[in-house]
């Protein structure tokens, strides 16, 4: 099956948030000589996801500096102190209007760090071979993000509400395909993490 008979995989990036428990915005705390946001862009970019969106909200300015010489759309969401599900709905409405026939996304954090292009182009294989609606990374004892979501979880998406993110509508239904993922387990939520 060729990526045109499916359609493409538009990769969505979470950079918005304030970063309140770690006590500075995390998406530009150093890992390795990059910036947690620089680091999970450059892992979409690498991959086959087209188009990108990088949605930000918090620190707009350092952000987009940050990413602005990368091949992805900042999608700024006015209402990130909502929560997670803001910035999901924010971003997948600027990848419709940037590709309408988008078969599927995959959905990224900057804060886990060991998240590679390779990692996430085995959810793009996965999909182009089964076409399930939701395929999660697998890791620990739970199911989460990254993930990729058909066009038939679409509307779900969009309807999330509150600091709700992508996890609630993976660990709300029995049909998730998963890979396994340990890498997805590390994810930083403090500074002494890095």
């Amino acid at each position: 099956m060729t990526e045109n008979s499916v359609g493409k995989i538009g990769g969505l990036l979470l950079a918005a948030g304030a970063s309140r428990r770690f006590g500075s915005p995390k998406q530009l705390a150093q890992f390795e000589g990059q910036s947690l946001l620089r680091r999970a862009a450059e892992s979409l970019v690498r991959s086959s996801c087209e188009p990108i969106v990088v949605v930000l909200g918090a620190e707009i300015q350092q952000s987009s500096a940050e990413i602005a010489d990368l091949p992805v759309n900042i999608q700024v969401n006015q209402d990130w102190q909502l929560g997670m599900s803001s910035s999901i709905k924010s971003g997948l409405v600027k990848l419709r209007s940037i590709e309408p026939g988008l078969a599927a996304v995959i959905i990224t954090l900057c804060d886990q760090p060991r998240v590679t292009a390779e990692l996430i182009e085995l959810f793009s294989d996965k999909f182009r071979a089964t076409r399930d609606a939701i395929i999660a990374a697998e890791y620990g004892a739970t199911n989460g993000v990254p993930a990729l979501f058909s066009r038939a979880m679409f509307v779900e998406l969009l309807n999330l509400t509150g600091d709700k993110g992508a996890r609630d509508l993976i660990r709300g239904r029995e049909d998730v395909s998963t890979i396994n993922l340990e890498e997805a387990q590390f994810d930083i939520d403090s500074p002494g993490e890095l």
